[in-house]
């Protein structure tokens, strides 16, 4: 059975809108990225803290291995370990026995480095570009995200 060019040209359509809408939606994401790895570099500034420094300050919400936060990161572990070892020279992180896993390292942020994180934090929510979205859109914002970034199931439901 052959499809004739009329019939074909409604899906062709459809998907160059799709195609169209996906790239502007990538446009999208990809400024406000840009937005917020700015302001974070610009806040960090202020308290003498590399961008990375900040991010790695910023994730450490309680004791964690490398790879954990090399993972919130979303950066390389040997990436995440030169950062560490910027903040441990500073007095701002410390790296003790693991309670479980004797071949791993805790990360474990010092008094200094909770009394500045809680600083970088505060900086991080005054003019955000988040800012202007209300909780409850930023609410929806995060479902959305989470949902685009969540691992796909094929057909087969794997």
């Amino acid at each position: 059975m052959t499809t004739s060019p009329q019939a074909q040209a409604p899906t062709q359509a459809h998907a160059q809108a799709q195609a169209v809408a996906e790239r502007q939606l990538c446009g999208l994401v990809n400024g406000l990225a840009q937005r917020i790895a700015e302001h974070v570099r610009a806040r960090a500034a202020t308290l003498g803290l590399t961008a990375s420094q900040a991010t790695a300050l910023r994730e450490m919400s309680g004791p964690m291995t490398m790879r954990e936060l090399a993972e919130r990161m979303s950066c390389e572990p040997s990436n995440t370990t030169f950062v560490v070892d910027k903040l441990e020279k500073q007095q701002l992180v410390e790296r003790r026995p693991h309670p479980t896993d004797r071949r791993a390292k805790h990360l474990v942020l010092t008094a200094d480095g909770t009394a500045l994180r809680e600083r970088l934090l505060g900086l991080l929510t005054v003019d955000s570009p988040l800012s202007a979205l209300t909780p409850d859109e930023q609410g929806v914002l995060h479902g959305l995200l989470e949902q685009a970034v969540a691992p796909r199931q094929d057909a087969s439901g794997t």
